[in-house]
């Protein structure tokens, strides 16, 4: 499970074990979906905070499913909420909702846990929709998140904090250029190990 230092926000899936290369992404499962990242706005938050899956479903573009009304949801809308009116340079570095580019159905919410730090750092986290799990939406969302990260001149490095016992998740960032750098421990999910990537990777030019 990846998390903040205040707030989880798990990994999910992962384990597929067909792998091609992806420029400035690194690798993402032959044939994956595409998928595209959609801001949860001010608005977006205080519908989500609210259970109100229809009309943040509205905002977004896209239908969400239960899993946006659940209470783990709603709390993490009403965190990110906060986070964004204390600070609304924090937009664009929040959390979105994982769209399938393709059929234009939520199949998550993914992001960052915040604008680049004094060390320009990031620290990706995503959650995919469980009934959706292992189709290749994980790695493509981390694939996209990276992207966005290559592409940003604030940022050097991103991270991620993974329990070592969750396989699904360290198989889904495997391939991605991330190296296992320290541990924390977490009051509510106990040892994690941290990784990090250079961003981009080096060799890539993903900032023009």
């Amino acid at each position: 499970m990846a998390r903040s230092a205040k707030h989880v926000e798990p990994f999910a899936g992962g384990g597929e074990d067909a792998w091609v290369t992806n420029t400035n992404a690194g690798t993402v499962p032959t044939g994956a979906p595409r998928v595209r990242l959609v801001e949860m706005t001010e608005p977006v938050l205080v519908a989500l905070k609210e259970g109100d899956t229809s009309t943040a479903g509205k905002l977004v573009g896209a239908e969400l499913g239960p899993h946006f009304a659940e209470e783990e949801m709603r709390w993490l809308s009403g965190y990110r909420l906060d986070q964004l009116r204390a600070v609304p340079a924090r937009a664009g570095w929040l959390t979105n909702v994982v769209v399938d580019a393709d059929d234009g159905r939520a199949v998550g919410h993914a992001g960052f846990h915040g604008p680049p730090d004094e060390r320009r750092s990031v620290e990706i986290g995503y959650s995919v929709v469980p009934e959706l799990r292992r189709r290749g939406y994980a790695r493509a969302t981390v694939a996209e998140l990276l992207r966005r990260a290559d592409a940003s001149p604030e940022v050097v490095t991103v991270c991620a904090s993974i329990s070592p016992d969750n396989a699904g998740s360290l198989a889904t960032i495997a391939g991605f250029g991330f190296e296992r750098v320290g541990e924390q421990w977490d009051e509510r999910d106990g040892l994690e190990h941290i990784f990090e990537r250079p961003s981009p990777l080096p060799g890539e030019s993903a900032r023009g």
